[in-house]
């Protein structure tokens, strides 16, 4: 037997509309479902074309159109061609013009209209993605802020954070047989961030990890000698370096975050003379 089809018809992405639809399968558990997204449709032509399609397939239609007419058309035409038809998004307008009195603008992708705020977050989680654990050394001469721990210092994580912020961030990992890479040497200080971690705090989140993992909690990884020879490590690297230092032992990443950006706040009205 096929699997049933969802037609999800826009005049914009159709992101919107098979948001909606796949919510709403997932209260059925006898799927899976073919779902084909029709976007951008500007004439009845397009309309006609997606119900025919349907009423072949025996398909389901799922649509947000803002313009009234298209709309209405749509419907009209699935009730013709006798097949399940709903319309996401117009009740939803039609009752926010009665309860403001006013009329709707009626333009499609309002919602995907991106500024330039939006494209440098993007950029900024791309970027973070891209560089993240030292994949790439390269990164660390473009980024905003580098950041640099041993395992299990929530070095990805606040990374991800301070990206929302629309900073770059790179992250490297401390490891003593792996020397760190030479970039981290040559640009600012004032960019690197050491994310200190007490040894106790760190032995019992590895742990918690390796259990995780279904691992046991004897691998080296998680070993008290182990991990003070890592810290002992990281200490002499960012001595070397000459960076600011955060403890995050008892810290939540939006803490840290935050004393990130009060650091970078106040070096900037030093360098403008603020």
């Amino acid at each position: 037997m096929n699997k049933p089809l969802i037609y999800v018809l826009s005049d914009s992405v159709g992101e919107t509309a098979e948001l909606v639809v796949k919510a709403s399968l997932s209260q059925f558990d006898d799927g899976p479902y073919e779902i084909r997204r029709i976007p951008y449709i500007e004439d009845k032509a397009t309309l006609n074309e997606a119900v025919a399609q349907a009423k072949e397939k025996q398909a389901f239609i799922g649509f947000t159109l803002v313009d009234p007419e298209h709309r209405r058309h749509l419907i009209e035409q699935a009730e013709e061609a006798q097949i399940e038809c709903v319309d996401i998004m117009g009740p939803s307008i039609d009752a926010m013009r009665r309860f403001f009195n006013k009329d709707p603008r009626l333009e499609p992708g309002l919602v995907h209209k991106l500024d330039e705020d939006y494209f440098k977050r993007v950029e900024a989680i791309e970027f973070a993605v891209r560089y993240d654990d030292g994949r790439d050394p390269r990164g660390i001469t473009k980024a905003d802020i580098i950041l640099i721990g041993v395992s299990r210092t929530s070095k990805t994580p606040l990374s991800q954070y301070l990206a929302h912020k629309r900073l770059k961030v790179a992250n490297v990992p401390i490891v003593p047989e792996v020397e760190p890479p030479e970039e981290l040497f040559k640009v600012d200080p004032s960019k690197c961030i050491g994310l200190k971690i007490n040894a106790e705090k760190l032995n019992n989140i590895r742990k918690e990890r390796l259990k995780a993992l279904g691992l046991g909690d004897q691998a080296s990884y998680a070993n008290q000698s182990r991990i003070i020879q890592e810290l002992e490590h990281f200490n002499k690297i960012v001595d070397e370096i000459g960076c600011y230092v955060v403890d995050v032992s008892d810290k939540a990443v939006e803490e840290t975050a935050n004393i990130i950006t009060n650091k970078m706040k106040a070096d900037s009205s030093r360098k403008n003379g603020q």
